[in-house]
């Protein structure tokens, strides 16, 4: 194999993540026991243990290892439980053939006479990288990886070392991968660099036949390990060489900075040709606009031209037509005002005839208004008179026609108003009618009567109360 020559980037990046895949895959492995722990059952394990001799274990802990098998029970009364997903065998002593031997199988475990092997059921994969030397004398890394997985587990823990207690597939994996580098070697050595890098199922089959004639037996013979080859894969094939690496990078490379050139020259012909279209089309435009500029200035000025000669000889004209306009004016301007001036002092004349005439007419309504009022005025003041004596002839006659009992109930009710405006007499005399009956109205009349004529006998010098009350009484006595 020839040595790199001056480094080569991408062969060290390729080799870089290998490594990192291979330390991501054993990470997901269980961790090492601490000290002190329970050693992980080992491969076909005698576990002799004097029944004396052995430490109260607790009834129940998990081993240590890539399985995690539960051991429950003490001394001789154990129960191993396998997960689902892992193979086990277990054996007694004097027994020629297992007694349990599957996948997930749980069972009673004696320590004194039996021991087992816990090995995984999961895919494994297997990342392989083959440093070849091709047939022009090259050294390439070729990487991929194999997966595979346990067929027959009677067939394989008699053939495989299953012995490693963290790792039971180690051995196996380091077997595979050896036989696997063995077959990429032997492939690569008969093809060329150039092959290699290009087409890579040729080894993908040179391998998989290899590895599947090793795993499952030529034609399903016996004489397989039990194992079955689930895939192959190439990801990488790398040059070491550098030199060699970009030598055989030239070709491609120049012949796509050929293509990248002549596309760019292409463009640029392309962009030139445009560009001198673009400006023998600009340069035609300007033209073409400077011809239609000078031809539009030449109309312009002939326009103008002709415009300023009309516009003169209509000023011209104007000029007279304005002269004889004004003189026209001036004569129909006095015409007018001479007409005007009759019709000024037509419309006052009218003006004044129709004022005098609208005085005339103001005062006529004016003198109708107040005689209509001073109608209404003695209209309602005549009815307002004839109202007042329909009251009085009203209430006249309601006085005639009151009985005497309201007649007395009047009196009787207004007794004490008559009192209080009287006088106090200097002297009560007392005045007793013979043969009138006190309890009838007739004699209670008769009484205030008399009352009535010894108080204005008193009261003589009070002609107020005297004559405002003897023609009421002598009209109550009248009725």
């Amino acid at each position: 194999m020839s040595a790199n020559d001056g480094g080569n980037t991408y062969l060290e990046k390729v080799v870089a993540q290998q490594a990192v895949l291979e330390g991501d895959l054993r990470s997901r492995r269980s961790a090492p026991p601490p000290p002190g722990a329970v050693p992980p059952p080992g491969p076909l394990a005698k576990r002799d243990r004097a029944l004396g001799g052995a430490p109260a274990a607790s009834p129940e802990h998990a081993e240590a290892g890539p399985v995690e098998v539960r051991i429950k029970g003490f001394w001789r009364w154990k129960n191993v439980l396998v997960p689902p997903n892992a193979f086990v065998v277990h054996t007694r002593r004097g027994r020629a053939e297992p007694l349990h031997i599957g996948l997930g199988v749980s069972f009673r475990f004696n320590p004194s006479t039996d021991s087992f092997l816990v090995v995984p059921g999961a895919t494994q994969t297997i990342l392989i990288n083959a440093y070849c030397i091709c047939s022009e004398l090259q050294g390439v890394l070729v990487q991929g990886y194999v997966q595979w997985i346990i067929q027959d587990f009677a067939t394989a823990y008699r053939k495989l070392d299953f012995g490693d207690a963290q790792d039971p597939m180690r051995v196996v994996n380091l077997q595979l991968r050896e036989q696997a580098e063995a077959a990429i070697k032997d492939k690569v050595s008969s093809m060329g660099v150039r092959d290699v890098l290009s087409d890579k199922q040729p080894i993908i089959e040179e391998l998989t036949a290899r590895l599947r004639a090793v795993a499952e037996g030529e034609d399903h013979s016996d004489r397989g390990l039990g194992l079955r080859i689930v895939t192959v894969q190439i990801k990488e094939a790398v040059v070491s060489s550098s030199r060699l690496w970009e030598n055989l990078q030239k070709p491609y490379r120049a012949e796509q900075g050929r293509i990248a050139r002549l596309a760019e020259l292409e463009a640029e012909e392309a962009v030139a040709q445009r560009e001198m279209a673009a400006q023998r089309v600009k340069e035609t435009q300007r033209l073409e606009h400077e011809r239609e500029l000078a031809e539009l200035r030449s109309r312009n000025e002939a326009e103008r031209f002709d415009l300023e000669t009309a516009e003169k000889q209509r000023r011209t004209r104007r000029e007279h037509d304005d002269a004889r306009e004004v003189a026209e004016l001036e004569t129909e301007t006095t015409r007018h005002a001479l007409r005007m001036e009759r019709e000024r002092h037509a419309e006052e004349a009218e003006t004044g005839r129709l004022r005098i005439e609208r005085d005339h007419e103001l005062n006529r309504l004016r003198v109708e208004g107040e005689l209509a009022l001073q109608e209404t005025r003695a209209r309602a003041q005549h009815e307002t008179a004839l109202l007042g004596l329909e009251r009085e002839r009203i209430r006249a006659a309601m006085d005639n026609e009151q009985a005497p009992a309201a007649i007395q109930a009047r009196l009787i009710a207004r007794l004490p108003d008559i009192l209080e405006r009287l006088p106090k007499p200097d002297e009560l005399r007392t005045v007793t009618v013979n043969g009138a009956d006190q309890t009838s109205v007739a004699g209670l009349l008769t009484q205030l009567a008399a009352v009535i004529g010894a108080l204005r006998a008193a009261t003589a010098e009070s002609p107020a109360v005297t004559g405002g009350a003897a023609p009421e009484g002598t009209g109550r006595a009248a009725r």
